[in-house]
């Protein structure tokens, strides 16, 4: 994480998360880097779809839509993450970490991450393999890489 604080301070830029199946891992692990202060404002855990609504404010109509597992719902929670914490970058994440997948839902590993940056959103379709913290740590492994990738 140190090489993605690096490039935000460098810009100057802010950042903030917003996370579901994750659960506040990525923030947990951004701010062990010292003087994460200085780039990260803070994050959200809308790990239920409520907490998408009422939190972010994203329409229930999109969610049940297109899934809570979906590429809209990852963009949404970027952008609107955004937002509400006031940050030049918002990355977000939204998958199914398992153990079982829901009928009709999306199969175990599947991820996706989305990232505002300033008027830009970008988002990320992956998939993982492993037990149910593997991915976890998978995602925010993919979070911090793209974050990167996005940055440079």
């Amino acid at each position: 994480m140190k090489a993605l604080f690096n490039q935000l301070l460098e810009k100057g830029y802010s950042l903030g998360s917003v996370e579901s199946m994750t659960a506040g891992l990525f923030a947990s692990t951004f701010v062990k880097t010292p003087g994460a202060s200085k780039v990260f404002k803070g994050g959200l855990v809308t790990y239920a779809v409520e907490e998408k609504v009422k939190l972010l404010g994203i329409e229930e109509n999109l969610i049940n839509y297109f899934g809570v597992v979906s590429k809209e719902v990852a963009g949404e929670m970027a952008t609107k993450g955004q937002k509400v914490l006031g940050v030049d970058v918002c990355v977000s994440v939204t998958g199914n970490a398992g153990p079982t997948a829901e009928p009709g839902g999306q199969p175990v590993g599947k991820t996706f991450v989305g990232i505002a940056l300033k008027d830009k959103k970008f988002v990320f379709e992956l998939d993982f393999r492993g037990n149910r913290n593997k991915i976890r740590k998978d995602a925010v492994l993919a979070m911090q890489e793209k974050l990167l990738e996005i940055l440079k």
